[in-house]
């Protein structure tokens, strides 16, 4: 191609390659196995780099019918953690040059009930946290090829599911106050119908049934500090002997465990131990720092979309949850001597 000249075509690939233009389609739209051998489409991929090729997406969205983009349904960005679920996907789906549009949906469908009315047409599948699935109704998504995230895999319409290991997160947090010497549990449970938060709650109450002469009393709060504070206040104000163990199920509930704790005369951990769990950056800022499982988001959100992508080319998504593990820090101690 001469210097100056218009920018690099498929034309200029597939000579460049040795191959066809149909060749260079099919390998540049991902579509190469099977009917491409593997060294052929590397060296498609040598070229166009080489040359710097860029396809024209429009132009072949249009020839397609697609738009290479996917959507990411969250409940929420009130912390990091979907926002690194976010980066995750992006990473992954701009490899396989898909874009992500997040939509947030912080109360179901929110006050805006369909923001993508022609979702079906403009968008090539979605990826959902459990916690908004709700959405789905209202945008259709449930219509498109779907993957949910932190779902129960028996009733997630029919859709790949793709989960962390919150059962063995939770299992951690349990054999970690028991080991310490713990057996009076307070649960701070969110106070969110979903899948994700149902499991935590029958997790920690079949570990400690397995061990004689554990309580286990739950207290449910919205995922805030001030709802976290409130509910803490009352469940530690309440008749009977006070749990030396808080087991939070999320870092933020356990900034309001906190709150609660100083309000009552309580010390973390002398008096009180508390667990958190996401590992979020608030986990290290607070004195004492938390005790908490940590959960790669990052890593959830490249799982969902490699899954929403063999989805969508008819494989099976990679099978597995996602391993978690425990940060011990500061606030956990053996409990008081009675």
């Amino acid at each position: 191609m001469a210097r100056g000249s218009t920018r690099p075509t498929s034309r200029d690939v597939a000579q460049a390659a040795g191959v066809s233009q149909a060749a260079v389609s099919l390998v540049l739209g991902d579509k190469w196995r099977g009917r491409v051998s593997e060294p052929t489409a590397q060296r498609v991929r040598d070229a166009a780099r080489r040359l710097g090729y860029r396809p024209n997406l429009a132009a072949r969205n249009l020839r397609l019918g697609r738009t290479r983009t996917v959507l990411l349904v969250v409940p929420a960005l009130t912390t990091e953690f979907f926002a690194e679920v976010y980066t995750g996907a992006a990473r992954v789906a701009a490899q396989h040059g898909f874009g992500v549009v997040l939509y947030p949906s912080p109360e179901g469908v929110g006050p805006a009930r369909d923001p993508f009315a022609s979702a079906q047409a403009a968008l090539d599948g979605v990826i959902a946290s459990s916690m908004a699935a709700d959405a789905l109704t209202a945008i259709r998504g449930d219509q498109l090829p779907l993957v949910m995230l932190d779902s129960d895999p028996e009733g997630s319409l029919g859709a790949a599911t793709v989960n962390l290991d919150i059962t063995d997160g939770i299992r951690q947090v349990a054999e970690h106050l028991l080991a310490l010497g713990h057996r009076r549990f307070l649960h701070l449970a969110a106070d969110v119908p979903s899948w994700t938060f149902e499991i935590r709650a029958r997790a920690l109450a079949a570990r400690l049934a397995d061990t004689p002469g554990t309580t286990l009393r739950t207290a449910r709060a919205p995922i805030s500090v001030d709802g976290a504070l409130a509910a803490t206040e009352t469940a530690l104000a309440a008749p009977g002997p006070r749990p030396t163990a808080l087991v939070c199920d999320d870092d933020k509930l356990a900034v309001g465990a906190y709150k609660a704790a100083r309000r009552a005369g309580l010390r973390v951990p002398d008096d009180l131990s508390v667990t958190g769990l996401d590992d979020l950056g608030l986990a290290t800022a607070i004195d004492p720092e938390l005790t908490t499982v940590r959960l790669d988001a990052e890593l959830f959100g490249e799982r969902g979309a490699r899954a929403l992508l063999a989805v969508m080319e008819g494989r099976t998504p990679e099978e597995g949850d996602i391993p978690v593990h425990l940060v011990v820090r500061g606030s956990t101690a053996p409990p008081p001597h009675d």
